[in-house]
C-alpha cells in the first residue's frame, strides 16, 4: 500500500546519510526534504531514527506537537510513521504511547504518566471488539442501539475528561471492520450481524463528535478504499495484537499527521491546475477549441471532466481555484467561456495565469495576487518535467505525482489528502466568491489614483460583537489557521476558545468586513484577558486576521472598537506582545502603529517585544470603514 501521489526517492540511503551529515541547523530541513518521498515500512523507520536522533531541542520552523496516542491494541510500530508524516508537514511530533489496554485507566488517573506529558492532542485508537462485545446476535434493532449508545457515550465521558483535564485536542479513531460475514448478502439485514454492528458504530460515533467537537480519524473510511486486507493482517493480530499490519503504517501515519496538521491550520488551500492534458485532453493552441478531448462520450473525455467537477467540489467547500499554464492568454480563456463542456467556468478561477513565462515564476505570481503562502499551494500538471520544475524551485509547494491515466487524476488527488478539514462553517462554503471578489477589489485599486480613493470606493463597513456559539468554529478555525497577522501565534481549540469567549472577565470580539463587492466573512478575531499583575490593565491574548483584509484599515478600526469597550469597564490600559516569526513579520510594526509604545526592558532573547496602550490617552484613528455591533 503505496503513498503514490508523493515521488519516489532518487536514493534514500545516500540522501539520509548526506541529511545526518548536515549541520544540525539544517539537518531538520534535509529531513523534511526526505519525507517528502514515497518511503516503505523500512525506510520510514530509518528516518524516524535519524530524526530522533537530532534531539528534543527547539527547530525553528519546525514547531512541536505532543500527541497521546492510548490504544487497545499495539500502536508501538505506528509511532515512526506519525513522526515522519508529521516531519512530512514541518511538525515535530513527540508522542507518548499509554500501556496496552490502559487507555480508560490513564485518562481517569491525573497521576498518569499521560498527565505528566501534557499533550496537546489525544487520539484514542480503539477496535469494535470491546465495544460490540456481548451483543448476542439474535438482538433487535432497538436492543442493539441501546448497546451501542451505551458504549457511545462511554466514549464521550472519556472525551470529556481529556478535554477538561488535561485541555488537549480529542482525536477519535473510527472502529475497523475485520469481521467475517455470517450471513452473506443477508448481514446488512440482520441488525446484529458483526459488521453491521461496526458500521452502526461508526455512524452513532460520528454523531456524537460532530455534536461534542472531537476529531475523527476515519481509518474505517480507508480500509474500504485500500481493502480491508491492507489493513489487518490476521497474523499479525494474533501473535502481537497489532490492529493495524506494519505496511499500513506509513498511510496510517499520513492520515493522522493530516488531522493534526489540519486542526493547525496547516492543510493546503489552493488548487493551481495546469489546462493543457490537465483540465482538458489535447492541447488547444495546436488542436483549437474544437479539437481538445472532453467531455462524455469518451473516456478520455470523461476523465478531464471529472476533475473538473472535483476541482468545483472542492471550490463549493472553500478550496480557492487558480490557472498556471503555458498558453496564450485569449485562447485559453476562449475555452472556459465557449467550449459547451466546460464545467468550470472563467468566474470560478480567483487567479488565472497564461503566457509563456517559467511555471515557477508564474505560481510565485498566483501566491501574491492572492496573497497567501506559497506552502498554501497545490500544483496540478500531466507534465513530469514541469513537475519536477516546481519541486526543485518551490519545495514549499505541493506537486501530486499523477498516472499516465487521466481517469485516476482524481483518486490521485483525493488520496493525498491536501485538503483535510477539521470543520466545515458557512464561512468555507464562501471563501472561493471571496477570493474572487478580491480580483474585483484589485482592478479598482489599479484604477484609483491614491489608496485614499481606492478606500473610499470600497464603501466598507464593519459588524462585530462578541464571540457567540455560532461564531465558535469559524473563530478558532481563523486562530489556527492564520500565521502572518498573528503577534504570539498563540493556538486555541474550540473547546479552549469557547472558556475565554464565556469568561466574564475577558473580552472576545469578532469582525466581519462588507464592502461594495461583498461580505468578506468573519475576518479577524481578538481576545483581552485581565493582566495578572495590574486590575486595570487587559493583555492581547490574541489577535488574528485573514489576509484577504490586508491593507483595509480593519486593524485601526478595531482597536477603535476594542479601547471603546474596554474603557466602559474601567480598564486604563492594553498590554500586548509581538513574538517574531518568518511569516508575520508583516505586522512587525503593528503596536507602534496604533500608538502603543514599548514597555520598560521590553526586548526578549527570542526577539519578543512588549507593548503597552494608555487607554484616556488614546486618540480614535480615522478610518475608511463604518461600523455597527452585531
Amino acid at each position: 500500500m503505496t503513498m503514490a501521489w508523493l515521488p519516489a526517492p532518487s536514493d534514500f540511503r545516500a540522501d539520509l546519510r548526506s541529511a545526518m551529515a548536515a549541520a544540525p541547523a539544517h539537518r531538520a530541513e534535509k529531513l523534511a526534504s526526505l519525507a517528502q518521498h514515497r518511503l516503505g515500512y523500512l525506510e520510514t523507520i530509518q528516518l524516524e531514527r535519524a530524526l530522533a536522533q537530532s534531539g528534543p531541542d527547539p527547530v525553528e520552523g519546525f514547531p512541536r506537537v505532543r500527541l497521546a496516542i492510548l490504544a487497545s491494541s499495539t500502536v508501538d510500530h505506528l509511532v515512526p510513521a506519525v513522526r515522519v508524516a508529521g516531519l512530512r508537514r514541518r511538525l515535530l511530533i513527540d508522542v507518548h504511547l499509554g500501556a496496552y489496554g490502559q487507555h480508560r485507566q490513564d485518562l481517569l488517573d491525573p497521576s498518569s504518566s499521560l498527565y505528566r506529558f501534557a499533550p496537546h492532542t489525544i487520539l484514542r485508537s480503539l477496535t469494535a471488539r470491546e465495544a460490540v462485545a456481548g451483543i448476542p446476535l439474535s438482538a433487535t434493532s432497538t436492543e442493539v442501539d441501546d448497546a451501542l449508545a451505551s458504549s457511545v457515550d462511554d466514549l464521550r465521558l472519556l472525551w470529556r475528561k481529556a478535554r477538561e483535564g488535561l485541555k488537549a485536542t480529542v482525536i477519535q479513531q473510527t472502529y475497523l471492520d475485520v469481521t467475517h460475514p455470517l450471513f452473506g448478502s443477508h448481514d446488512r439485514l440482520v441488525p446484529a450481524a458483526p459488521s453491521t454492528l461496526v458500521a452502526r458504530l461508526n455512524d452513532l460515533l460520528a454523531q456524537a463528535a460532530a455534536s461534542d467537537g472531537v476529531l475523527v480519524l476515519d481509518i474505517a473510511r480507508a480500509s474500504e478504499s485500500a481493502g480491508v486486507e491492507a489493513w489487518f493482517d490476521a497474523g499479525r493480530w494474533m501473535q502481537a495484537k497489532m490492529e493495524i499490519a506494519p505496511p499500513a503504517a506509513p498511510l496510517y501515519g499520513d492520515l493522522v499527521a493530516r488531522v493534526v496538521a489540519a486542526q493547525r491550520g496547516l492543510s493546503k488551500k489552493c488548487l493551481v491546475l495546469d489546462l493543457d492534458n490537465t483540465l482538458w485532453g489535447g492541447v488547444i493552441g495546436d488542436d483549437g477549441i474544437e479539437g481538445i478531448v472532453l467531455g462524455e462520450g469518451s473516456a478520455a473525455g470523461e476523465a478531464h471532466l471529472a476533475l473538473q467537477r472535483y476541482a468545483l467540489q472542492l471550490k463549493s467547500r472553500g478550496v480557492i481555484l487558480a490557472v498556471c499554464s503555458k498558453n496564450d492568454p485569449a485562447v485559453a480563456e476562449a475555452a472556459f467561456r465557449d467550449h459547451p463542456e466546460m464545467l468550470l467556468k472563467r468566474s470560478d478561477i480567483a487567479a488565472f495565469v497564461a503566457n509563456w513565462d517559467d511555471k515557477a515564476g508564474n505560481v510565485r505570481l498566483i501566491a501574491e495576487r492572492l496573497n497567501i503562502g506559497l506552502d498554501s499551494l497545490v500544483f496540478v500538471d500531466d507534465n513530469p518535467a514541469e513537475r519536477a520544475r516546481i519541486r526543485e524551485s518551490l519545495p514549499m509547494v505541493a506537486v501530486p505525482e499523477l498516472p499516465e491515466d487521466a481517469s485516476h487524476y482524481v483518486r490521485r488527488l483525493a488520496d493525498a489528502g491536501y485538503f483535510e478539514a477539521v470543520s466545515f462553517t458557512r464561512d468555507d462554503a464562501q471563501r472561493a466568491e471571496q477570493y474572487t471578489a478580491n480580483a474585483e477589489r484589485e482592478a479598482l485599486r489599479g484604477s484609483t489614483e491614491s489608496m485614499d480613493d481606492f478606500l473610499r470606493g470600497l464603501k466598507m463597513s464593519v459588524i462585530f460583537g462578541p464571540v457567540t456559539s455560532l461564531d465558535l468554529p469559524r473563530a478558532a478555525q481563523l486562530i489556527n489557521k492564520t500565521n502572518q497577522f498573528n503577534p504570539t501565534t498563540r493556538r486555541y481549540s474550540q473547546e479552549e476558545l469557547t472558556a475565554l469567549a464565556s469568561a466574564s472577565d475577558n473580552i472576545a470580539l469578532q469582525f466581519r468586513l462588507i464592502d461594495r463587492f461583498g461580505d468578506n466573512g468573519l475576518v479577524s478575531v481578538l481576545v483581552l484577558r485581565p493582566d495578572a499583575k495590574d486590575g486595570q490593565a487587559l493583555e492581547v491574548d490574541t489577535w488574528v486576521m485573514s489576509c484577504r483584509v490586508f491593507g483595509r484599515e480593519l486593524e485601526f478600526e478595531a482597536m477603535n472598537i476594542a479601547v471603546e469597550a474596554a474603557r466602559r469597564r474601567g480598564v486604563r490600559e492594553f498590554l500586548a506582545s509581538y513574538i517574531p516569526t518568518k511569516k508575520n513579520t508583516v505586522i512587525s510594526d503593528l503596536y507602534p502603529s496604533l500608538g502603543f509604545v514599548p514597555c520598560p526592558d521590553s526586548a526578549s532573547q527570542n526577539g519578543a517585544t512588549r507593548w503597552k496602550l494608555n487607554l484616556p490617552a488614546y486618540v480614535k484613528r480615522n478610518t475608511h470603514i463604518e461600523h455597527s455591533g452585531a
